[in-house]
C-alpha cells in the first residue's frame, strides 16, 4: 500500500502592485452635476486630497520595499492591506463625483480589513497559519481550485478604540438599511416641514465631502501606523519619518473647527457644521 505524499507548502509571491497612486481624474463625459461636484471637491478640499495622495503613495512605497516577502505573516498583512487600500482608492473616487452614500460600505469594509491586521498582530498569526496550511486545494469532484473560506471576524478590536470605534459604529449604521440613516443620506436638506428626498443625487454636498475625506485620511493614517509598528513589514527610517510628518499634517487638517465632524453622544451621533454649500448656515444634525 503506497502512502499519499504530503502536499508541498504553498509559496508566497507578490506578483503585482501599482507603481503610483493618482487622484481621481476629471469625469469629462459625466453630467454637469457630477462635473460640478468634482470641481468643487478639488477646489474646496484640495489640501485633504493632497494629503490623501501622499498617504496612498507612501503605502505603495512600503509595499514595493516588501515585494520579496515570502512567508505567511507578511502575506497575511499584505492581503488585508491590499483590500483596505482598494477600498480607500474607490471611496476617494466616489467622493470626488458626489456619490457619498456609496462610500460608507467601502470605508466600513476598509476598517474591517485594518482591524484584521491589528487582531493578527495582537493575537499572533496562529489562525492564519492554520488556514494557510490548506489554503488552496483541488476539489476533485467539482474539478475546481478550492480556496478555503477561513472565516474571521476582528471588529472587536475596534470596539474600545477611542478613535476608530465611533467611526466604525457610524459607518455601520450608514451602511445598513436603517430608516434614519437612509433619510439622512437621501434627504440631507430636510426640515421639520418636509422630507426633501432626492433620487440618485450626485450634487456636491460640503458636509458629506468633508466627512468622507476626513474618514479617508484617518484610515490612511491608521493603515500606515499598523504596518509601521508591525515588526512584520519592513519600513525604512525615512519612511517612518514620512509617516510621522504625514500624521502631523493630517491632524492639522482634521482639527479645523470649521469642517463637518461627528461626535458620539449617549449612543447617538451628532453632526456639527452640516451644510451643503460653503456659504450655507452650519447646523447640527443628530442620527
Amino acid at each position: 500500500m503506497t502512502e499519499e505524499k504530503p502536499r508541498p507548502r504553498i509559496k508566497v509571491a507578490l506578483t503585482a502592485f501599482p507603481e503610483r497612486y493618482i487622484l481621481p481624474s476629471k469625469p469629462t463625459t459625466a453630467s454637469p452635476t457630477v462635473q460640478d461636484a468634482y470641481r468643487q471637491t478639488g477646489f474646496l478640499l484640495s489640501d485633504d486630497l493632497l494629503l490623501f495622495e501622499r498617504g496612498m503613495n507612501l503605502q505603495l512605497a512600503i509595499v514595493a520595499a516588501n515585494r520579496k516577502a515570502r512567508t505567511a505573516e507578511p502575506a497575511a498583512l499584505l492581503s488585508f492591506w491590499s483590500r483596505a487600500y482598494s477600498r480607500l482608492a474607490d471611496a476617494a473616487t466616489l467622493t470626488s463625483i458626489g456619490s457619498y452614500s456609496s462610500c460608507a460600505p467601502l470605508l466600513r469594509s476598509g476598517l474591517d480589513s485594518i482591524a484584521v491586521q491589528r487582531a493578527l498582530l495582537r493575537d499572533g498569526f496562529d489562525e492564519y497559519e492554520e488556514w494557510f496550511a490548506g489554503a488552496i486545494s483541488q476539489a476533485k469532484a467539482q474539478n475546481a481550485l478550492a480556496f478555503d473560506l477561513g472565516r474571521y471576524r476582528a471588529a472587536s478590536v475596534l470596539a474600545e478604540d477611542e478613535r476608530l470605534g465611533p467611526m466604525y459604529r457610524l459607518l455601520t449604521d450608514l451602511s445598513m438599511p436603517h430608516f434614519g440613516a437612509t433619510a439622512l443620506q437621501t434627504a440631507p436638506d430636510s426640515n421639520l416641514q418636509k422630507l426633501a428626498l432626492s433620487f440618485g443625487d450626485s450634487a456636491f454636498h460640503l458636509a458629506w465631502a468633508e466627512l468622507t475625506m476626513g474618514w479617508l485620511l484617518v484610515l490612511c493614517d491608521t493603515q500606515l501606523r499598523v504596518v509601521a509598528s508591525s515588526g512584520v513589514i519592513t519600513v525604512s527610517e525615512a519612511a517612518l519619518g514620512d509617516i510621522a510628518n504625514l500624521a502631523s499634517d493630517m491632524k492639522g487638517a482634521l482639527d479645523s473647527g470649521r469642517r463637518c465632524y461627528v461626535e458620539e453622544v449617549e449612543g447617538r451621533f451628532v453632526f456639527h457644521n452640516f451644510r451643503r454649500k460653503p456659504g450655507g448656515v452650519p447646523k447640527r444634525v443628530m442620527l
